[in-house]
């Protein structure tokens, strides 16, 4: 690190000469580019593996490091363990995205955050976001039973949704029982269900497996593209 920091300076020093005599070295200025941003990555990697030491020394003395805040990859360290709680797989390591579509495949929200939030919260800021590009509210809504909390019927309610179609978390009372058990109901149910395959698709199909640039941000503007052609593709597929 040191060395490629004397490098770095070295060729500052070389450019400042330069450019007092009026010349200057196109090929020699793309070099120092490289210099300085592979000084900064090997920075970064430092910092991140004294960190990682630091976690594993809390570990075998015992302790758990926080989740919020624990670094599980030297190349992305806004990446989080996520629990699952799959069979072979409880645990992965990324990001959690959500995705709002409409009966025709068109994917209208796409969100991605750091770490494992609940879902039930992300619901109706996602439908708020909707009803702004649209200019009015969907009609009906139906989401899995993560987000079956009477907080996000009336939450969604407020948005302007007419029909709400989650099931509730847990035991629903009798009342409840009947709600569901609804023709109705049960047909919106079936018609989310089918629509489970968007994310496989997404993750076979536009990139979604796996982001290719590192941070937050960069999850973002992937999965973002990803979204982008799947839609285009859709709608192509619609239009023709």
């Amino acid at each position: 690190m040191i060395n490629a920091r004397r490098a770095l300076r070295r060729a500052r020093v070389k450019a400042a000469e330069l450019a007092k005599q009026g010349a200057h070295d196109a090929a020699a200025g793309r070099r120092r580019g490289r210099l300085a941003r592979a000084a900064n990555d090997l920075a970064n990697l430092l910092e991140v593996t004294e960190q990682i030491i630091g976690q594993t020394r809390q570990r075998i003395a015992g302790t758990i490091p926080d989740g919020a805040s624990r670094v599980v990859s030297l190349h992305d360290r806004d990446a989080r363990p996520i629990a699952k709680g799959r069979l072979g797989k409880p645990v992965e390591f990324g990001y959690k995205a959500q995705v709002v579509d409409n009966d025709d495949g068109i994917v209208v929200d796409h969100d991605v955050q750091a770490g494992n939030p609940a879902d039930a919260p992300q619901l109706a800021p996602a439908i708020q976001r909707v009803k702004d590009r649209a200019g009015h509210p969907p009609r009906t809504v139906t989401a899995d039973r993560g987000y079956g909390e009477a907080a996000v019927d009336d939450a969604l309610t407020k948005v302007g949704v007419r029909t709400i179609v989650i099931p509730r978390k847990g035991k629903p009372g009798n009342a409840r029982q009947q709600v569901e058990r609804g023709r109705t109901f049960r047909r919106t149910i079936k018609w989310r269900t089918g629509c489970e395959g968007r994310i496989s698709t997404l993750k076979r199909g536009y990139g979604w497996d796996r982001t290719r640039l590192d941070s937050l941000e960069g999850a973002k503007i992937w999965t973002g593209q990803g979204i982008f052609t799947h839609n285009l593709t859709k709608i192509a597929a619609l239009t023709a």
